[in-house]
C-alpha cells in the first residue's frame, strides 16, 4: 500500500480468494452472533376501552429494532442484513407504513405492547419460511418505539413461555 492525502493509504492488491485466503477461513468461528437491524414507519391508530388523549385518532413515527441470532454460515454471515430488510418490506411493513393500524392490522387493541408481538410473530414465521437459508435464525428481540422515548419489547425467552 502507498501512501496519500493525509495519511490515508490505498490498497494496491486486493486479496483474492482461494490465492490469498481460502474459502476454510472465511467462517472465523463457531458462536450464535447477534444481528439488528432496526426500520421506521408512519402510522395512524387510536385506542379502544382507553380514557386519555389516544382514544382519539393521531399518528407516531415508530421505530421498530430487529435482534436476531444465529451462527454464522460457511461464509460468515448469520443473515445478510438486505434479507432482513426484504422480510420488513414484503411481509412486515406493507401492513403498517402510513395505514391506518385499526383497519390493517388483526382485531386488536393497536397498543405498543399489542403490536411488537405481532411484529414479533410475522419475522419469524418469515423467517421459518425460509428455513434453507436460515436453518437455525431465531429472532430474539423485537422492540416498538411509539416514541423516541417510551417502547414496547418482546423477547424470544418470553414468548416460548
Amino acid at each position: 500500500m502507498t501512501d496519500n492525502f493525509f495519511g490515508f493509504r490505498i490498497v494496491e492488491k486486493l486479496q483474492k480468494l482461494d490465492e490469498d485466503i481460502k474459502k476454510s477461513d472465511l467462517k472465523y468461528h463457531h458462536k450464535r452472533v447477534l444481528v439488528s437491524k432496526e426500520f421506521t414507519f408512519d402510522a395512524a391508530h387510536h385506542l379502544h376501552c382507553y380514557e386519555g388523549k389516544c382514544k382519539n385518532l393521531h399518528g407516531h413515527t415508530y421505530r421498530v429494532v430487529f435482534g436476531i441470532s444465529g451462527f454464522v454460515d460457511e461464509v460468515g454471515l448469520v443473515i445478510d442484513f438486505g434479507d432482513i430488510k426484504e422480510i420488513w418490506k414484503e411481509e412486515i411493513e406493507i401492513y403498517l407504513d402510513h395505514r391506518y393500524l385499526n383497519e390493517t392490522l388483526p382485531k386488536m387493541n393497536t397498543t405498543a405492547e399489542n403490536m411488537v408481538v405481532w411484529i414479533y410473530e410475522k419475522m419469524m414465521e418469515s423467517l421459518n419460511d425460509r428455513c434453507n437459508q436460515y436453518k437455525d435464525a431465531q429472532v430474539e428481540f423485537v422492540r416498538l418505539y411509539e416514541t423516541p422515548t417510551s417502547f414496547a419489547e418482546v423477547r424470544r425467552e418470553w414468548m416460548e413461555a
